[in-house]
């Protein structure tokens, strides 16, 4: 029985730009510190190597403090062995970190540079496929179905790229043929590149990234554990979850008759997870004026629980009716504007854009006026 895990898509260095400053150090971090968590993964599930499906970097230049601290991390995790596949970002073009890596790689690490056969262990045969360039425009792995091994020896794949229209990248081009593994007699086809969890065939898994970056998947940060038991055996897989931070999508559908603060309420994530817990809370359906700016008002008071808390209303519809309108006032300048901003928001000889400009200036307006009565 041979046994290994199966990782991608570490993206270590991965700076983060577009959220929180003094959240970003937490993420990159996090992404160092899964190279020790899939470690102890591997060794709670007796697998003796790692394959790294590309993108272990996330990108061709990352800091020689980010190189060879990753490098480090996996060698003192020795005696396990890394298998280090270029991926779409740090791909061959990358000649800088290549060869910086070949300078200073610990001997627990392979570094699969090369579409040639590399042999894992008595009888076990890698046949990696690492990326040229960022889009290589052909499928890569091609090489493998005439890859000469020895008699009874397990075939195992390691390639990073889409699968048909199966990508992170909507501009890929290197299409990987999605029938590789039985065209090339391979036991496994290990693949890196998307950031989710998927079983392509029996032989064919896309691991998935270990600690995810992004809200695309929704699903826990996983590697997966494979074993074979020899050649043309089916490959047994588990998935581990190895993520420190959960990245959530809450999809909230509403009816304006709803009490949407008690929806929300419900749904909301549990406290002791809030600060490993990055949210996107999506709104939709109906809501009336004042349990709309309810809801926003409850998730600005348990924004600063989490990690980072996002707030989606683009497909929230919002019904305003002249009794929501004495909150803001019952007469006056403020109340006259109320009226009108409603009036408009209703015309039908307006277009859909200007009712929604003045359904949106009546919301804010109501907001501003329920924080000054707070």
């Amino acid at each position: 029985m041979f046994s290994f895990l199966h990782s991608s898509d570490l993206h270590i260095g991965k700076r983060f730009g577009n959220l929180p400053e003094d959240l970003r150090g937490r993420l990159r971090e996090s992404r160092h510190g899964v190279i020790a968590r899939l470690a102890a993964a591997a060794r709670e599930n007796g697998a003796g190597v790692i394959l790294l499906a590309g993108d272990t970097f996330d990108t061709e230049t990352p800091t020689p403090a980010v190189l060879r601290q990753a490098l480090g991390e996996m060698a003192r995790n020795a005696p396990l062995r890394w298998v280090l596949l270029p991926g779409n970002h740090d791909s061959l073009l990358a000649d800088q970190l290549w060869s910086a890596a070949r300078g200073v790689v610990p001997d627990n690490v392979i570094l699969a540079t090369e579409a040639a056969a590399l042999p894992l262990g008595p009888d076990v045969i890698l046949l990696p496929a690492p990326c040229t360039t960022r889009r290589p425009g052909r499928d890569l792995t091609e090489w493998m179905t005439g890859a000469a091994t020895p008699d009874g020896a397990i075939r195992i794949g390691l390639a990073h790229g889409p699968i048909q229209e199966f990508s992170e990248d909507a501009t890929a081009t290197n299409v990987i043929a999605p029938n590789r593994a039985a065209l090339a007699g391979l036991d496994y086809m290990a693949l890196g590149d998307w950031h989710g969890s998927v079983a392509v065939d029996a032989r064919t898994y896309y691991s998935g990234a270990p600690e995810p970056d992004r809200f695309k998947h929704d699903r826990p940060g996983q590697a997966m554990v494979v074993s074979i038991a020899g050649q043309g055996a089916m490959p047994t897989t588990t998935a581990v979850t190895t993520a420190s931070f959960s990245w959530q999508t809450l999809h909230l559908p509403l009816l304006a008759s709803e009490d949407g603060v008690e929806a929300l309420k419900a749904a909301l994530p549990e406290p002791f997870a809030r600060r490993q817990t990055l949210l996107r809370v999506a709104l939709s359906g109906r809501a009336r004026l004042n349990g709309r700016t309810a809801m926003i008002s409850l998730l600005e008071q348990v924004a600063p629980e989490f990690a980072h808390l996002e707030i989606d209303t683009g497909l929230l519809g919002t019904d305003c009716e002249s009794d929501d309108l004495e909150t803001i006032d019952r007469a006056g300048a403020l109340r006259d504007a109320a009226d009108l901003l409603l009036a408009e928001s209703l015309d039908e000889a307006r277009s859909g854009d200007d009712r929604n400009v003045a359904r949106q200036a009546l919301i804010r307006l109501f907001s501003y006026c329920e924080a000054i009565d707070r």
